[in-house]
């Protein structure tokens, strides 16, 4: 897949250049890749549109975790109900992979990565996205980790 290492550098700057735009987390992730599994972006960015701010900005399962599962879904994910290896094989990469977010950036829910308090409220407003905005949230980082991870294990499966 990788003709060169600029070319998966490349899919991580493709993805932090999409949550600089505007799109979350999780769309940044997976738009970033749609074209491999044969989507368009705007497809791409539907289907992850909810994931954003930890699931639909409950602060949950980060989004650009999220996105990364999406991926590994689209990659492994079994496509017959009675697939039972398939899906067990898809799950154990989830978790591979979570497991390695989490090392990389010390969580796998939002409210941590982000250190909000469990007493804040949830709201469906998103925060307009200013210099401050990104100088106190860790969001870049965790797009940019989340494409890292993807690139890492395509590369490792040979893709």
């Amino acid at each position: 897949m990788w003709q060169n290492k600029d070319m998966k550098e490349e899919r991580i700057e493709k993805a932090v250049a999409l949550f600089k735009e505007g799109f979350n987390c999780s769309q940044a992730v997976v738009a970033a890749f749609a074209d491999q599994y044969g989507f368009t972006t705007e497809q791409a960015l539907r289907m992850s549109a909810s994931f954003g701010g930890g699931i639909g900005r409950m602060r949950e399962t980060c989004g650009a975790a999220c996105g990364l599962f999406m991926l590994a879904g689209l990659e492994t994910g079994a496509t017959e109900g009675s697939n039972q290896a398939g899906k067990a094989a898809n799950y154990a990469l989830v978790q591979e992979l979570a497991e390695i977010f989490k090392q990389r950036n010390g969580a796998l829910k939002c409210a941590d990565l982000l250190g909000l308090s469990k007493k804040e409220p949830v709201v469906s407003t998103p925060e307009a996205r200013t210099n401050q905005y990104y100088a106190k949230r860790p969001c870049v980082k965790m797009v940019e980790e989340a494409a890292r991870i993807w690139c890492e294990y395509l590369e490792k499966q040979g893709k």
